[in-house]
């Protein structure tokens, strides 16, 4: 007679469940792990402080890493032409939508992430000068030792605004030869060091420098808001790793970080 006992057999049922378990294991896992991605940025100086806050929370749901490098909206611009890879960027409308139109970012991919204003900041523990209407805040200028913005040469897009503005005001004579100029990065350093008395820049940009305080934004009849956007490599390799990425900053925490770190949350 034929016996049902499988213990006679022990090669073959091994061999049976070794085949059950693999197939069973590629079915509802893959065939293989899935690797981590890591997931390059370029982003503009002003998103930066709210790329870093949201970035644990997506890593460490995704698994993925997060390699962010940033520079001015221009400078990007120079860096993406140039050939140089990345799987999101993050900078103005207009370059994404070039971006789209050269090949270099994907169509449709494009979502806006965030708007920021101009600031003004002075040192910890200086005085505050009026800055609530324009004619106060041309006479703070003009009065000021020094006064730090972003080189507009350099591509930042602030710099470029107050560089005109200045003009538009007609201080620019009296302004601009005591100007200190940075090549991106925070303008407000010269004034925690010292050298000016006033920064003007996204706001985004004057809080994180330690020893400057924002006194507020421009007035509103001079007031120049920017709108920031994102989206994905049209060649990337982490299309998947990108788009959760993007969705992590446009989501339900982003308005509090926004706010938080100077920025509004896109109209």
């Amino acid at each position: 007679s034929v016996g049902t006992d499988m213990d006679e057999f022990p090669m073959s049922r091994r061999f049976c469940s070794g085949v059950v378990s693999s197939i069973l294991w590629a079915t509802f896992f893959g065939s293989t792990p899935v690797q981590a991605a890591d997931v390059k940025v370029l982003c503009v100086g002003a998103f930066r402080q709210v790329l870093d806050a949201l970035t644990p929370d997506y890593e460490k749901s995704s698994g993925n890493k997060v390699v962010a490098v940033n520079d001015t909206a221009g400078a990007l611009k120079k860096r993406i032409e140039g050939g140089e890879g990345f799987d999101l960027v993050i900078i103005t409308p207009t370059m994404l939508d070039e971006f789209a139109k050269d090949g270099k970012v994907s169509p449709g991919s494009g979502t806006n992430v965030a708007t920021v204003g101009i600031g003004v900041g002075v040192k910890e523990g200086a005085p505050k000068p009026d800055i609530s209407t324009v004619d106060a805040l041309k006479r703070a200028l003009v009065a000021a030792k020094a006064i730090a913005y972003v080189d507009p040469k350099s591509g930042g897009s602030s710099g470029i605004y107050v560089d005109k503005l200045l003009d538009r005001l007609g201080i620019a004579d009296q302004v601009k030869p005591k100007a200190k100029l940075r090549t991106g990065g925070h303008a407000g350093d010269y004034v925690a060091s010292g050298e000016a008395d006033i920064v003007l820049q996204q706001a985004s940009e004057i809080l994180p420098v330690k020893g400057v305080v924002l006194l507020g934004p421009l007035p509103a009849e001079i007031q120049n808001i920017t709108t920031y956007s994102a989206g994905i490599a049209a060649n990337t390799a982490q299309g998947e790793a990108a788009h959760a990425l993007l969705k992590s900053i446009t989501g339900a925490r982003a308005a509090d970080i926004l706010k938080a770190k100077g920025m509004q949350p896109p109209d």
